[in-house]
């Protein structure tokens, strides 16, 4: 600000130099570019979380139309880099009128398809399986890493897990390995660690271990059997009154012995002495996937 002493002696405002007004308009434009930063960044995020929402729910959809015998044929979902389709019938046809075509949000995209080489999956009908089993990636058009995967197993279960990152050439064992669960466990009340080897049970109470918004499960505990320390950890990666993925630990170089994990007498996962995973016997349990 430009200050003149007249002759009384006293000083004269004269309002803003240049210098000055030129300063404060550039922290005013470096303040807004901040808060357009922040406010795309939470307004892309909230776009990919929705739309993988809704591209679970329209796999659901061509699910449960195929169990539901609609229109006596099978129902599944085709994906492009900008939208996807539910479509009728074994096969998707790019000109059939029955094609319910669903636009993704411009600041996304559909990076990555694999189910079997192809890019739709086909449910079967009575069952709900699928041939087409695999993973869907949505990732931002701006930030590639930030991403999204839904999962697809042969029994036909949709879940789904957190960002992962691009690491295809990392060496994976079953020291991490997730599996999808078609089942409300919100409500659920023992998860049992059963140790064939000693025949040692160890019941967790779920219920203590979920948070005050039942959205999200973990465990993670230290069991001795015959002498030696089995290190496990369990969570899950998506929990809703649905269906859950849970996500389970163990390190094959600590622990030895061979495991079945139960939920309510519901069987899992199983893991043999040295680590290897097989599916459970619940008919809503989906095949471990070893990340």
């Amino acid at each position: 600000m430009k200050l003149i002493i007249d002759n009384s002696g006293l000083p004269q405002n004269y309002g803003f130099t240049l210098i000055e007004l030129l300063v404060t308009i550039g922290i005013l434009v470096l303040v807004m570019g901040m808060i357009m930063l922040n406010f795309n960044f939470f307004q892309n995020q909230s776009a990919l979380d929705a739309t993988t929402q809704e591209i679970i729910s329209a796999l659901k959809l061509a699910k449960n139309k195929t169990l539901a015998s609609e229109n006596r044929t099978s129902f599944g979902v085709y994906f492009e880099n900008d939208k996807y389709v539910i479509f009728e019938g074994d096969a998707y046809y790019s000109s059939s009128p029955n094609n319910d075509v669903r636009i993704i949000n411009p600041s996304l995209k559909v990076s990555a398809v694999n189910l079997g080489g192809d890019r739709a999956v086909v449910f079967d009908r009575l069952s709900g399986t699928t041939a087409d089993y695999g993973t869907i990636k949505i990732e931002q058009t701006s930030d590639s890493t930030k991403n999204k995967t839904i999962f697809i197993d042969s029994s036909g279960l949709i879940a789904l897990a957190a960002s992962l990152p691009d690491d295809l050439n990392r060496i994976k064992d079953s020291r991490h390995v997730e599996f999808a669960y078609d089942q409300n466990t919100q409500n659920a009340g023992t998860l049992s660690l059963f140790f064939p080897s000693a025949g040692i049970t160890q019941d967790i109470d779920y219920q203590s271990y979920l948070n005050a918004g039942k959205t999200q499960f973990y465990w993670e505990g230290t069991i001795n059997v015959s002498g030696a320390d089995q290190k496990i950890k369990i969570h899950t990666l998506d929990l809703t009154s649905s269906d859950a993925t849970f996500s389970v630990h163990r390190d094959r170089r600590y622990n030895t012995q061979a495991l079945t994990i139960n939920l309510d007498g519901q069987n899992l996962i199983n893991y043999s002495a040295t680590g290897t995973t097989t599916r459970g016997t619940s008919i809503w349990a989906g095949e471990p996937m070893i990340q």
